[in-house]
Formats: C-alpha cells, sequence, structure tokens
C-alpha cells in the first residue's frame, strides 16, 4: 500500500481509499469457507467504513462532532486491525496482503489516535 502525496500535501482521505481497497482484495482471496466468508464480511464492513466516515468528520458540524467522527473512524481501524491479525493467524487469504494490511492499518491508527488527541487538546484550549 503506498503512501499518497499530492505535491507536498499528504492526502489520508486517497489513502484510507486505498486502504479500503487493499481489505476488499484481501477479503476476495478469503476461501470459501464458513470461516472465510465470515473473515470477509466483518472485514469488508469494517476496513471500507472508514474512508467515508472520515469524509463525514471533515464535515463535522463542530469541534466535538469532529472528534466523533474520527474516534468512529480509529474504532473501525481497531475492528479491521483485529480480524486481519486473526486472519493471519489463521494462514488464510494472501499472506503478503494481509501482512500488508497490517502493517497501513498499524500506521491508519498511529495517525488517528494522534489526530484525536491534538483535537481533543485544541478543544480544551479553546473552551
Amino acid at each position: 500500500m503506498n503512501l499518497k502525496i499530492a505535491g507536498s500535501r499528504y492526502d489520508l482521505e486517497d489513502r484510507l481509499i486505498s486502504f479500503a481497497v487493499a481489505v476488499c482484495r484481501v477479503a476476495e482471496s478469503l476461501p470459501s469457507t464458513r470461516v472465510g466468508k465470515q473473515v470477509e464480511g466483518q472485514l469488508i464492513r469494517s476496513g471500507t467504513s472508514v474512508a467515508p466516515n472520515y469524509g463525514e468528520a471533515q464535515a463535522g458540524e463542530s469541534r466535538k462532532d469532529f472528534v466523533h467522527k474520527m474516534r468512529v473512524c480509529l474504532k473501525e481501524l481497531r475492528e479491521t486491525l483485529v480480524w486481519l491479525k486473526m486472519t493471519d493467524n489463521l494462514g488464510i487469504g494472501d499472506s503478503a496482503m494481509v501482512r500488508d494490511g497490517i502493517q497501513e492499518c498499524d500506521e491508519l491508527v498511529r495517525i488517528f489516535v494522534a489526530s484525536v488527541a491534538t483535537a481533543e487538546q485544541n478543544d480544551r484550549t479553546q473552551s
């Protein structure tokens, strides 16, 4: 998964869309077993929800609304990370794609943790 940089501007939304596509590809690589189908559905649900939720956060009606929506993104990323780790531990799907997904998801979690902390700090200093 590649970090997209437009000029010197980093575009998190594009990165989240690329992540969602990668998660879909991991899901498509899973076997058509009971377990594979369960993991596939959960990965698709949580992994593809982050980008649209981030879009909603960008249109937040207040800083509190922004923080809430960013926390929803973080929750979905953490859930996706667990499903990816479970997929890796089960040894199902394309292992290289799964491991790349784990790495990217972990980086995105770190970005969102920092963003939420910064937004909450800014909210406290402006209140």
